[in-house]
């Protein structure tokens, strides 16, 4: 049997914590920070744990990460 592909998308967007859950970036933050509330633009700091519905989409796109 061939290798799986990794999708070269995911593996930029997600990192794996060591539990298996997956970390991502909180979305919202590229541009037009105006318009967003200070609120919104300080909790967006940092990365977040996705929910368990969207992190077994994400595990499909990355077979070998652990």
């Amino acid at each position: 049997m061939p290798k799986m592909k990794t999708k070269s998308s995911a593996k930029k967007r997600f990192k794996m914590t060591a539990s298996g859950k997956v970390r991502a970036a909180g979305a919202g933050k590229r541009h037009g920070m105006i318009k967003r509330t200070n609120k919104q633009i300080r909790n967006q700091r940092g990365t977040m744990i996705l929910s368990p519905g969207d992190t077994g989409l994400v595990k499909i796109h990355m077979p070998y990460a652990r």
